[in-house]
């Protein structure tokens, strides 16, 4: 099941379980776990002060009490010394062990802090990079949905080297709406009112469609070489192929690929971040219509290049447009073949845009 990072206040999660980031005594602090103990009440005290305290990379459960959820899960991560301290296999071992306990306590769904960033000083790029490749490694093998939750933007940060190579590119390459709608206007030497009908819109989902609301939606999928697409296998071998092809739905699309890859339907799902849920629903419906988000994260799973990916969206009925953010990082990515879902949710995220997954 899903990973999915969210802005919100922890305490407020409707989730089976929530995450406590605690010190050894489990008697309350500061940071979260202050907040978790006030919500909770006085009776969460009471009962951890019984338990006797939890070790460093340890994690015990006890009752929820006042808030949403049914368990709080006490994890006690490291303090940050200089990285020669153990300190990451111990914030791994809390992660993992807060994962095993919520899943004997037949848990469906749990949210995490960002554990050990804040008072305990661990570095916040390497606190996260530990938090998704832990929960992500786990997702593979159980099914549980998992919620890391940011407080503020402050409580976030992404990889310097790497938040700074993506805003080049997106400076390199975002063009924002109305400049792109100016750039059309020159191209096409239209007057305004002309231009804005001809001209084609993304919205939020990255559907293309005509300013004008009485055309039928149109896709426009960028021109690909054909020497390109040979070299991607993006080409039929025969016209059997070409003709099966035509008229192929996103769901075909899907299935296909997945058989071309090699892979197995979990093991596709599981890497694209989606719930096994979403996936049947997909597979039973030729006619399913996807989310942007949803088609890219199986692209990403698949691994497909960029004009595969295009072809990919263009069945769902969406395109890549540099007017939109969220595309350009998309391509970010794909064009340095690194198809790492977490990563790229990270610095979707990092960006204020949507997730992959779901």
């Amino acid at each position: 099941m899903p990973l999915y990072i969210i802005r919100n206040d922890i305490t407020k999660m409707k989730v089976d379980a929530i995450v406590n980031a605690a010190n050894q005594s489990l008697l309350g602090g500061g940071g979260v776990d202050g907040c978790i103990h006030r919500a909770a009440g006085p009776k969460l005290l009471e009962e951890c002060r019984k338990l006797g305290g939890c070790e460093t990379g340890q994690a015990v459960l006890t009752r929820g009490y006042k808030l949403s959820c049914k368990y709080v899960i006490h994890a006690v991560g490291p303090r940050w010394v200089d990285g020669n301290h153990h300190e990451r296999e111990l914030l791994v071992s809390c992660y993992k062990n807060s994962l095993d306990l919520a899943r004997r306590a037949k848990c469906k769904s749990v949210a995490f802090p960002l554990i050990s960033s804040g008072i305990y000083g661990y570095p916040k790029a390497e606190a996260l990079r530990v938090a998704v490749d832990t929960i992500g490694e786990y997702l593979n093998k159980f099914e549980l949905n998992v919620y890391l939750v940011i407080f503020d933007r402050e409580s976030y940060q992404l990889g310097e080297g790497l938040y700074h190579d993506i805003e080049a590119y997106i400076d390199d390459n975002y063009t924002a709406p109305v400049e792109a709608a100016q750039l059309y206007r020159r191209a096409k030497n239209l007057p305004r009112s002309e231009a804005d009908y001809e001209l084609t819109d993304v919205d939020s989902q990255g559907s293309i469609a005509p300013k004008s609301l009485s055309q039928p939606p149109i896709s426009r999928p960028d021109k690909v070489e054909s020497s390109q697409m040979l070299q991607t296998g993006a080409l039929p071998k025969t016209l059997d192929e070409a003709l099966k092809q035509l008229d192929e739905s996103f769901s075909e699309m899907l299935l296909r690929k997945i058989d071309e890859r090699g892979m197995t339907d979990a093991q596709c799902y599981k890497k694209a971040n989606i719930d096994r849920k979403l996936f049947s629903k997909i597979r039973g419906d030729r006619k399913y219509k996807p989310s942007k988000p949803t088609v890219i994260a199986f692209a990403i799973a698949l691994e497909l290049p960029l004009d595969e990916l295009r072809d990919m969206l263009m069945k769902a009925g969406f395109a890549l447009s540099h007017s939109s953010k969220f595309d350009v990082i998309i391509e970010f990515f794909v064009e340095r073949g690194n198809y790492n879902i977490y990563e790229i949710n990270e610095a979707l995220f990092a960006f204020d845009q949507c997730l992959l997954g779901g």
